[in-house]
């Protein structure tokens, strides 16, 4: 497994290669993000390390620019900065975990195994199809009726996790574990946020809707709502 640490502390970063190679991953390190940036795009990672605060170029602007150019390697973002509003823009952002520094190195191992078994969880060849909806997993690309629906990563991962439990009201909960690896509630409109866009992407040029609202409950994928 190779990993990209995007960190200008090179006493942190040195530790953290360090763990990580001891626990058997091969490891590439940035000291700062303009060449953080470089080399996301020129290699081939199964995961990012990237520090939030980077001289250049900092850590959101990374994970900014790396999906709007369709990236989707997982990231995990290390910040010192720790409160709510902190954690959701990071994942806003297209972060797919946040870990507030000072951290212990077994949480940080910990959520590393669980991204990178997220990462290799989706078969090259497999496909989902439903209510003519067609995922192309591998590709990550999305086709309704044939026509390309273009999404975000995280509005992929919503559709994905929707669609695997189609007709089958999925909760607020389920989507912040399972799809934003958090496993408490942070009090914002991130999932609604999320849940809009991706209707409208879903829903454009369509006749009727696919993503419906059981109320208090959370939300169901299929032809009818209950």
């Amino acid at each position: 497994m190779n990993i990209l640490i995007i960190e200008d502390d090179l006493e942190a970063a040195a530790l953290l290669q360090r763990t990580l190679h001891e626990h058997g991953y091969e490891l590439a390190h940035a000291a700062d993000g303009r060449e953080g940036m470089e080399r996301a795009l020129q290699g081939k990672w199964d995961l990012i390390i990237a520090d939030r605060m980077l001289p250049s170029m900092d850590g959101l602007s990374i994970v900014e620019r790396l999906r709007s150019q369709g990236n989707r390697t997982p990231i995990l973002i290390l910040s010192a900065l720790g409160n709510v509003d902190d954690r959701v823009r990071g994942l806003k952002a297209g972060g797919d975990d946040y870990l507030t520094k000072p951290y212990a190195f077994a949480e940080l191992l910990a959520r590393v195994e669980a991204l990178l078994r997220r990462g290799q969880a989706e078969p090259a060849s497999s496909q989902l199809s439903d209510c003519g909806v067609t995922i192309d997993l591998l590709a990550r690309s999305v086709e309704r009726d044939g026509k390309a629906v273009q999404l975000t990563a995280r509005e992929f991962d919503v559709l994905v996790f929707l669609m695997r439990h189609a007709r089958q009201v999925v909760t607020r909960k389920m989507l912040l574990e399972q799809v934003w690896d958090l496993h408490f509630d942070p009090q914002t409109n991130v999932i609604d946020v999320h849940m809009s866009r991706l209707r409208q992407a879903l829903d454009r040029g369509a006749s009727h809707a696919l993503i419906h609202t059981v109320r208090g409950t959370g939300y169901m994928f299929g032809e009818q709502p209950l």
